[in-house]
């Protein structure tokens, strides 16, 4: 597999185009879990630090925050198993599972002399598009949204609604460090601030016709004045909207 999947592949792939990438079965995972929005582990974002993984924060809400976990809580053992020298993908991967299913993970706490020991149970887990949609002064609202998967047009739609959208002097549209993702979310984002029946993006390749992506929906009227905040790491969907 390491010869397949980390020489042949790419070096076939390098005689195409920049564009062209090869995903192993791990990456994949990785992807599609990034497109649907959602994952089942325990919740919380981990980094690493010292030949260890730290845990940066859990979730609200999440398994790990019911648990007590805490921010600054280093990741000992997973299942018995030490994760000292591990990657943090590699201690991720142990967290995750099946919804229902049990992982005993063990702690070391700045201030405790012994170890901590939780037993947690996986659930699903949200990856949410929309990180934050608040006013940020009466009439002007802010929405950050961070990528592009399969949740994105409901969550934005929730933020414009939660918003008032419609009766609002001027809206922030945040696309700072969103990386993109999927094409379709991309134009059902735009077609909530254009027109009916404006064109918002075409693609075509050397084997397939040209398609054209219509706004559908549209604005249905609502003409708020709008600011898209981007910078160099707004990419792919990011740019499309």
């Amino acid at each position: 597999d390491k010869s397949i999947y980390g020489g042949a592949i790419p070096s076939m792939l390098r005689l195409l185009d920049p564009h062209s990438n090869f995903f192993d079965p791990r990456q994949y995972a990785l992807l599609r879990e990034d497109q649907r929005g959602r994952y089942y582990g325990v919740g919380m974002t981990i980094v690493p630090r010292e030949n260890f993984t730290y845990v940066l924060a859990p979730m609200p809400g999440a398994p790990a925050f019911r648990a007590g976990i805490r921010p600054g809580d280093k990741i000992f053992a997973v299942d018995g198993k030490t994760a000292e020298g591990l990657s943090t993908s590699e201690v991720a991967d142990m967290l995750k599972g099946p919804k229902g299913t049990v992982v005993h993970i063990t702690m070391q706490r700045v201030g405790y002399d012994d170890n901590l020991n939780f037993t947690v149970t996986r659930d699903e887990i949200p990856k949410r598009s929309v990180d934050t949609a608040f006013l940020l002064k009466p009439g002007i609202g802010y929405i950050k949204l961070s990528g592009f998967n399969e949740t994105t047009d409901p969550e934005l739609g929730e933020a414009l609604k939660q918003l008032d959208a419609t009766k609002l002097d001027g809206l922030i549209l945040d696309l700072r460090g969103n990386p993109g993702g999927l094409l379709n979310e991309a134009v059902a984002v735009s077609d909530m601030f254009l027109d009916k029946n404006q064109l918002i993006v075409s693609h075509h390749g050397r084997a397939s016709q040209e398609r054209r992506y219509y706004a559908v929906r549209g604005n249905r009227g609502v003409t708020v004045p709008l600011v898209v905040i981007v910078n160099g790491g707004s990419a792919s969907a990011s740019e499309i909207v």
